[in-house]
């Protein structure tokens, strides 16, 4: 079918993207119970190239959920247990000892669990800074340097990452810098009645076997495909207004925000906006994003982005409200 003038997707294409995205996200359902919105938000980050941070309690499918996002992609995984102890080579791999074929001493390159295409980072913030900063090179540059030595990442790539709320004694919080190479920050809510109960009836019975949905190259093929979709100039301008309210010293910013925020939210933060929200367009079947899709990405986008001053800390503001209060402004 010839391409849409005014969209740059075609009417297949659209089709195709929302029919796969309604397969993968049924898939998943089929052994992670409940968190819908969690399953959306991860499959928008995974299509549109970025990284997760989960953040919640233990025992609420974190871990789980990466794996069986791993098993409906015909991609490599890996998964990599952060402890204290944990160092730098033990994620990016390093150079041991061996023989060539004449007996000779050589260097040779042993990969660390970070060449993959799917990496599960479980419990981030219990490694050292160290050891975390060996994800900046992969997470930014998709490539690992060792020895001076450059190596590419496996394509698609992209790192999920969990951590614990709780229990925060002898852990490293993740710093700034690192934070902004997550793509969203999802917070994983506490299950409700019904969804315990399912939660019971999948555990009492032979877990179901997932097969692979879509290949590396398919899933790069969506991408470039969400990359297509025409993103209106209204919609590009608040999303700048959003970003640009978060920052205190602009005149953008509310009162509430120059009271409580130290630090806004960086440009990757709109650049995070745009491109998810031209994949949430294409998983609801439209042609083009809007601002509604702004609206909904904001906080995952967002609230690892600004930064709490002295004052909101001590009265306990969340950048969640903060976020919230600044889409109610932007209506006035």
């Amino acid at each position: 079918m010839a391409e849409d003038a005014a969209t740059g997707v075609d009417e297949a294409a659209v089709a195709a993207f929302a029919e796969t995205g309604t397969r993968l996200v049924e898939a998943i359902g089929r052994v992670v119970v409940g968190q819908e919105e969690i399953v959306q938000e991860v499959l928008i980050a995974v299509l549109t190239g970025g990284h997760v941070l989960l953040e919640g309690v233990p025992g609420l499918g974190k871990t789980l959920l990466v794996r069986t996002l791993s098993q409906v992609l015909d991609v490599p995984f890996s998964r990599i247990q952060f402890t204290p102890d944990l160092m730098p080579a033990d994620v990016t791999g390093t150079n041991i000892i061996g023989e060539d074929d004449r007996g000779r001493h050589i260097f040779t390159f042993q990969p660390g669990p970070i060449f993959a295409s799917v990496v599960l980072a479980d419990e981030i913030n219990r490694a050292t800074p160290k050891t975390q900063s060996a994800l900046l090179e992969a997470m930014q540059e998709q490539t690992v340097t060792v020895a001076g030595e450059t190596r590419r990442l496996p394509q698609p790539f992209f790192v999920l990452a969990t951590q614990n709320p709780l229990e925060m004694e002898g852990t490293y919080p993740l710093p700034e810098a690192q934070l902004d190479r997550f793509l969203l920050k999802l917070l994983v809510p506490f299950p409700g009645p019904e969804t315990l109960a399912g939660i019971v009836g999948r555990t009492i019975r032979p877990p179901d076997t997932l097969q692979p949905i879509i290949s590396g190259s398919e899933l790069l093929n969506l991408r470039r495909t969400a990359r297509a979709v025409p993103v209106a100039s209204a919609v590009t301008e608040f999303a700048v207004r959003l970003l640009l309210a978060t920052h205190p010293e602009r005149e953008e910013a509310t009162p509430e925000i120059k009271r409580f925020v130290r630090a806004g939210a960086s440009p990757r933060g709109l650049q995070a906006l745009i491109t998810c929200s031209q994949v949430r367009a294409l998983l609801h079947g439209r042609y083009n994003a809007s601002i509604e899709d702004i609206r909904y990405l904001a906080a995952p986008v967002l609230r690892h982005r600004i930064l709490l001053n002295f004052e909101g800390q001590a009265e306990g503001v969340t950048t969640d409200a903060l976020v919230d209060h600044l889409l109610d402004a932007q209506r006035e």
